[in-house]
């Protein structure tokens, strides 16, 4: 088990952070960027990671980090610890820092963005769910870790059939409309995408949807039922069954959040 110290999220031009030596820290941070790209020098190495890369930085080591002039860029900053010493991922017994690009990044942005919500807003149990999710996401970044590098073909058609699924999102999306984006055969276009993604189209769709229902929640006047049916469900039970299992809690909870001047 993984237990969180600290969690942040950082966002600007004008970040700046510097840890100095101490070989008697044994925790770590997973460092997750969202958005626009950030620097951090480890012993020297420098590491550019931009939105969709992570890095694992064991805490005995000193480091710096910096926004890049002029680039805006957002990330979240977690502070773990680990619980057990016996069935521990490999990829968190490195003494140096490890950097990689997630081909499961929109599923691992969702459990740590739950994760933040549980640690900020402090609901019953918080800490045993924001532990079990952030435990989840290290699970399936060691597992792209195993795997190797994706392919730069892959890599590209994935991305193609992504930016499908995000037009056509309130629609249903097809193994045969996938398959036809990126000039392949409709089951290697759902197999691709699962392999690289860890997302069936399905669960894809249902990432998108729940994306922009969550900015319609708290950015406009909709009710919850227009914005169910604009995003794609007629159902809203439906919905709500979705959008409970996908962020943890129900979609009136971010209705709070809503700014009075909308």
């Amino acid at each position: 088990m993984i237990t969180i110290t600290d969690m942040r999220q950082d966002h600007g031009v004008d970040w700046y952070e510097k840890a100095d030596p101490d070989s008697s820290n044994a925790d770590f941070q997973f460092i997750l960027v969202t958005f626009g790209r950030c620097v951090y020098w480890v012993n020297d190495r420098k590491i550019i990671l931009g939105k969709g890369e992570a890095l694992i930085l064991p805490g005995h080591l000193p480091y710096y980090g910096k926004s890049i002039p002029t680039l805006f860029h957002t990330k979240y900053v977690i502070h773990c610890r680990k619980t057990c010493t016996g069935n521990v991922l490999p990829i968190l017994n490195k003494n140096k820092p490890v950097s990689i690009k997630l081909g499961c990044y929109d599923m691992l942005h969702e459990r740590i963005k739950s994760a933040y919500y549980q640690w900020m807003e402090r609901p019953s149990y918080y800490m045993l769910m924001a532990d079990s999710l952030l435990t989840e996401a290290m699970i399936y970044t060691n597992q792209e870790w195993d795997k190797g590098a994706i392919s730069s073909d892959k890599a590209r058609l994935v991305e193609h059939m992504k930016q499908y699924i995000q037009n056509h999102y309130r629609e249903k999306v097809t193994k045969e409309e996938l398959g036809d984006a990126i000039r392949k055969t409709p089951n290697y276009a759902a197999t691709l995408l699962r392999e690289v993604t860890r997302q069936t189209i399905s669960e894809h769709v249902h990432t998108q949807r729940i994306k922009t229902a969550i900015y319609m929640l708290t950015e406009s006047r909709l009710t919850i039922r227009e914005i169910s049916e604009y995003v794609g469900y007629s159902d809203v039970s439906y919905f709500h069954r979705i959008f409970k299992r996908l962020t943890g809690c129900s979609p009136s909870e971010f209705l709070d959040e809503r700014s009075s001047i909308v």
